[in-house]
Protein backbone atom coordinates (compact mmCIF):
# COMPACT_ATOMS: atom_id res chain seq x y z
CA UNK A 1 0.00 0.00 0.00
CA UNK A 2 1.35 3.13 -1.02
CA UNK A 3 0.98 6.26 1.65
CA UNK A 4 -1.97 8.65 0.62
CA UNK A 5 -0.03 12.07 0.75
CA UNK A 6 -0.80 15.95 1.07
CA UNK A 7 2.23 16.96 1.88
CA UNK A 8 5.81 15.49 1.08
CA UNK A 9 7.11 13.16 3.72
CA UNK A 10 10.48 12.99 4.61
CA UNK A 11 11.57 9.71 6.26
CA UNK A 12 15.03 9.82 7.73
CA UNK A 13 17.50 8.11 10.44
CA UNK A 14 20.58 9.22 12.05
CA UNK A 15 23.60 7.59 13.10
CA UNK A 16 25.35 9.81 15.87
CA UNK A 17 27.75 10.07 19.04
CA UNK A 18 25.71 9.15 21.59
CA UNK A 19 21.98 9.54 22.75
CA UNK A 20 22.03 12.71 24.59
CA UNK A 21 20.10 15.36 22.91
CA UNK A 22 21.75 18.23 23.76
CA UNK A 23 25.46 17.00 24.02
CA UNK A 24 25.97 14.55 21.47
CA UNK A 25 25.85 15.54 17.56
CA UNK A 26 25.31 13.76 14.24
CA UNK A 27 27.49 11.60 12.24
CA UNK A 28 25.63 10.13 9.08
CA UNK A 29 22.09 11.46 8.35
CA UNK A 30 19.84 9.64 5.22
CA UNK A 31 16.60 11.23 4.29
CA UNK A 32 14.75 9.92 1.80
CA UNK A 33 12.06 11.76 0.61
CA UNK A 34 8.37 11.01 -0.70
CA UNK A 35 6.12 13.31 -2.79
CA UNK A 36 2.41 12.83 -3.37
CA UNK A 37 2.50 12.00 -6.53
CA UNK A 38 4.78 8.54 -5.39
CA UNK A 39 8.34 10.43 -7.10
CA UNK A 40 11.13 9.66 -4.41
CA UNK A 41 14.51 11.35 -3.56
CA UNK A 42 16.62 10.10 -1.41
CA UNK A 43 20.54 11.19 0.18
CA UNK A 44 22.85 10.09 2.43
CA UNK A 45 25.86 11.87 4.04
CA UNK A 46 28.43 11.00 6.52
CA UNK A 47 29.04 14.40 8.89
CA UNK A 48 31.82 15.19 10.64
CA UNK A 49 30.83 16.03 14.06
CA UNK A 50 33.41 17.67 15.58
CA UNK A 51 34.16 15.63 18.69
CA UNK A 52 35.69 11.70 19.06
CA UNK A 53 33.20 9.36 18.52
CA UNK A 54 33.36 7.05 21.66
CA UNK A 55 34.44 3.26 20.66
CA UNK A 56 31.82 1.51 22.20
CA UNK A 57 29.39 3.39 19.77
CA UNK A 58 31.70 2.67 16.78
CA UNK A 59 31.06 -0.42 17.37
CA UNK A 60 27.39 -0.28 16.82
CA UNK A 61 27.37 1.96 13.41
CA UNK A 62 30.76 0.94 12.37
CA UNK A 63 31.85 4.71 11.84
CA UNK A 64 34.62 5.47 13.41
CA UNK A 65 37.48 9.44 13.62
CA UNK A 66 38.91 8.05 10.68
CA UNK A 67 35.89 7.30 8.55
CA UNK A 68 34.81 11.11 8.85
CA UNK A 69 38.19 13.11 9.39
CA UNK A 70 37.72 14.14 6.08
CA UNK A 71 34.14 14.97 5.68
CA UNK A 72 31.94 18.05 5.83
CA UNK A 73 30.27 19.15 9.36
CA UNK A 74 26.96 19.68 10.12
CA UNK A 75 27.15 23.38 9.60
CA UNK A 76 28.31 23.10 5.92
CA UNK A 77 25.43 20.73 5.06
CA UNK A 78 22.69 22.21 7.08
CA UNK A 79 21.33 24.29 4.48
CA UNK A 80 21.00 21.19 1.72
CA UNK A 81 19.42 19.02 5.05
CA UNK A 82 16.70 22.00 5.50
CA UNK A 83 15.74 23.15 2.56
CA UNK A 84 15.33 19.04 1.82
CA UNK A 85 12.79 18.41 4.96
CA UNK A 86 11.68 22.41 5.51
CA UNK A 87 8.28 21.30 2.93
CA UNK A 88 7.60 18.00 4.41
CA UNK A 89 6.48 16.10 7.42
CA UNK A 90 8.96 13.91 9.50
CA UNK A 91 9.04 9.79 9.70
CA UNK A 92 11.40 7.96 11.32
CA UNK A 93 12.44 4.73 13.80
CA UNK A 94 11.91 6.44 17.52
CA UNK A 95 11.93 9.57 15.53
CA UNK A 96 9.52 11.48 18.02
CA UNK A 97 11.71 10.67 21.08
CA UNK A 98 15.36 11.04 19.41
CA UNK A 99 15.95 11.65 15.83
CA UNK A 100 14.06 14.73 15.51
CA UNK A 101 14.92 16.12 18.89
CA UNK A 102 18.67 16.03 17.83
CA UNK A 103 18.60 16.85 14.60
CA UNK A 104 16.46 19.89 15.83
CA UNK A 105 19.08 20.56 18.36
CA UNK A 106 21.94 20.77 15.26
CA UNK A 107 20.06 23.14 13.17
CA UNK A 108 19.11 24.96 15.66
CA UNK A 109 22.90 25.44 16.88
CA UNK A 110 23.65 26.33 13.33
CA UNK A 111 21.02 29.28 13.51
CA UNK A 112 18.69 27.41 11.38
CA UNK A 113 15.34 28.00 13.41
CA UNK A 114 13.52 24.61 12.95
CA UNK A 115 10.02 23.90 14.23
CA UNK A 116 7.37 21.48 13.66
CA UNK A 117 4.35 24.22 13.89
CA UNK A 118 3.43 23.22 10.03
CA UNK A 119 4.56 19.72 10.02
CA UNK A 120 3.48 16.34 11.93
CA UNK A 121 5.49 13.48 12.37
CA UNK A 122 5.14 9.86 12.05
CA UNK A 123 7.15 7.38 14.65
CA UNK A 124 7.05 4.26 13.08
CA UNK A 125 8.83 2.57 16.19
CA UNK A 126 5.62 3.28 18.20
CA UNK A 127 3.11 1.62 16.20
CA UNK A 128 5.28 -1.60 15.80
CA UNK A 129 5.64 -1.39 19.54
CA UNK A 130 1.85 -0.69 20.18
CA UNK A 131 1.01 -3.67 17.35
CA UNK A 132 3.90 -6.37 17.97
CA UNK A 133 7.05 -4.49 20.50
CA UNK A 134 9.94 -5.42 18.53
CA UNK A 135 13.23 -3.95 17.29
CA UNK A 136 13.42 -2.62 13.39
CA UNK A 137 15.31 -5.41 12.12
CA UNK A 138 12.67 -7.63 13.64
CA UNK A 139 9.99 -5.63 12.38
CA UNK A 140 11.18 -5.30 8.71
CA UNK A 141 11.31 -9.68 8.84
CA UNK A 142 7.95 -9.55 10.64
CA UNK A 143 5.90 -7.06 7.87
CA UNK A 144 8.40 -6.98 5.04
CA UNK A 145 9.73 -10.61 4.94
CA UNK A 146 13.05 -10.01 4.70
CA UNK A 147 16.20 -9.56 6.68
CA UNK A 148 17.82 -6.13 7.05
CA UNK A 149 20.99 -6.05 5.34
CA UNK A 150 23.29 -3.08 6.57
CA UNK A 151 21.11 -2.69 9.98
CA UNK A 152 22.21 0.29 12.09
CA UNK A 153 23.55 2.06 9.02
CA UNK A 154 21.04 5.13 8.61
CA UNK A 155 20.19 4.56 4.59
CA UNK A 156 19.24 0.89 5.25
CA UNK A 157 17.31 2.13 8.55
CA UNK A 158 15.66 4.67 6.90
CA UNK A 159 14.60 3.05 3.60
CA UNK A 160 13.70 -0.27 5.82
CA UNK A 161 11.13 2.41 8.26
CA UNK A 162 9.20 3.51 4.79
CA UNK A 163 9.04 -0.05 3.52
CA UNK A 164 7.83 -1.39 7.30
CA UNK A 165 5.40 1.84 7.42
CA UNK A 166 3.71 0.72 3.93
CA UNK A 167 3.56 -2.91 5.16
CA UNK A 168 1.81 -1.85 8.52
CA UNK A 169 -0.94 -0.08 6.31
CA UNK A 170 -1.07 -3.43 4.21
CA UNK A 171 -1.66 -5.46 7.58
CA UNK A 172 -3.80 -3.11 9.95
CA UNK A 173 -7.44 -1.96 8.75
CA UNK A 174 -7.64 0.30 11.56
CA UNK A 175 -4.57 2.24 10.62
CA UNK A 176 -5.89 4.86 8.13
CA UNK A 177 -3.57 5.36 5.19
CA UNK A 178 -3.38 9.53 5.81
CA UNK A 179 0.07 10.96 8.11
CA UNK A 180 -1.91 13.62 10.22
CA UNK A 181 -4.21 10.27 11.74
CA UNK A 182 -0.69 8.21 11.68
CA UNK A 183 0.97 10.87 13.35
CA UNK A 184 -1.93 11.06 15.90
CA UNK A 185 -1.88 7.03 16.51
CA UNK A 186 1.92 7.28 17.40
CA UNK A 187 2.53 10.30 19.48
CA UNK A 188 2.85 8.99 23.25
CA UNK A 189 2.33 12.22 24.81
CA UNK A 190 1.25 15.65 23.55
CA UNK A 191 4.89 17.56 24.31
CA UNK A 192 5.54 21.64 23.50
CA UNK A 193 9.47 20.48 23.34
CA UNK A 194 10.68 17.44 21.42
CA UNK A 195 12.57 16.42 24.65
CA UNK A 196 9.46 16.47 26.63
CA UNK A 197 10.70 18.58 29.14
CA UNK A 198 7.58 21.41 28.62
CA UNK A 199 4.02 19.22 28.09
CA UNK A 200 0.59 19.81 27.68
CA UNK A 201 -1.91 18.98 30.38
CA UNK A 202 -5.85 18.41 29.77
CA UNK A 203 -6.72 21.85 29.00
CA UNK A 204 -3.63 21.90 26.57
CA UNK A 205 -1.39 24.20 29.04
CA UNK A 206 1.98 23.69 28.78
CA UNK A 207 3.17 22.33 32.46
CA UNK A 208 6.72 21.31 33.07
CA UNK A 209 7.37 17.34 33.72
CA UNK A 210 10.42 17.22 35.84
CA UNK A 211 11.99 18.37 38.70
CA UNK A 212 10.57 20.66 41.98
CA UNK A 213 7.48 21.99 39.58
CA UNK A 214 6.65 19.15 37.50
CA UNK A 215 2.83 19.64 36.56
CA UNK A 216 2.76 22.86 37.95
CA UNK A 217 1.81 25.40 34.27
CA UNK A 218 4.88 26.86 32.77
CA UNK A 219 3.57 30.55 33.07
CA UNK A 220 2.58 30.41 36.82
CA UNK A 221 5.66 29.43 37.10
CA UNK A 222 7.59 31.75 35.16
CA UNK A 223 5.59 34.25 37.38
CA UNK A 224 6.14 33.38 41.11
CA UNK A 225 10.12 32.35 40.67
CA UNK A 226 11.53 34.24 37.78
CA UNK A 227 14.99 33.20 38.33
CA UNK A 228 14.01 29.49 37.24
CA UNK A 229 13.57 30.54 33.66
CA UNK A 230 17.27 31.81 33.75
CA UNK A 231 18.08 29.10 35.54
CA UNK A 232 16.97 26.60 32.51
CA UNK A 233 18.83 29.37 29.86
CA UNK A 234 22.25 28.80 31.68
CA UNK A 235 21.45 24.72 32.00
CA UNK A 236 21.80 22.18 30.00
CA UNK A 237 18.73 21.77 27.94
CA UNK A 238 17.98 21.33 24.61
CA UNK A 239 18.27 24.73 22.54
CA UNK A 240 14.66 23.85 21.42
CA UNK A 241 13.11 22.98 25.07
CA UNK A 242 15.10 26.24 25.34
CA UNK A 243 13.40 28.16 22.67
CA UNK A 244 9.97 26.66 23.64
CA UNK A 245 10.21 28.66 27.49
CA UNK A 246 11.28 31.53 26.04
CA UNK A 247 8.30 31.90 23.86
CA UNK A 248 6.14 31.48 26.29
CA UNK A 249 7.67 33.70 28.59
CA UNK A 250 6.83 36.36 25.75
CA UNK A 251 3.68 35.39 25.16
CA UNK A 252 2.93 36.07 28.75
CA UNK A 253 4.44 39.66 28.93
CA UNK A 254 2.95 40.85 25.11
CA UNK A 255 -0.83 39.31 27.09
CA UNK A 256 0.30 41.68 30.29
CA UNK A 257 1.12 44.65 27.43
CA UNK A 258 -2.21 44.54 25.84
CA UNK A 259 -3.87 44.43 29.73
Amino acid sequence: MELKLKNPICFFDLETTGIEVAKDRIVEISILKVYPNGTKESKTWLVNPEMPIPASVSEIHGITDDKVANEPTFKQISKEIYNMIKDSDLAGYNSDRFDIPLLAEELLRVDIDFDMKNKVSVDVQTIFHKMEKRTLSAAYKFYCGKELEGAHGAEADTNATYEVLKSQLDRYEELENDVKKLSEFTTRKKTADFAGFIIFDKDDEEIFSFGKHKGKKVEKVLEEEPGYFGWILNANFPLYTKKVLTAIKLRKLNTNFKK
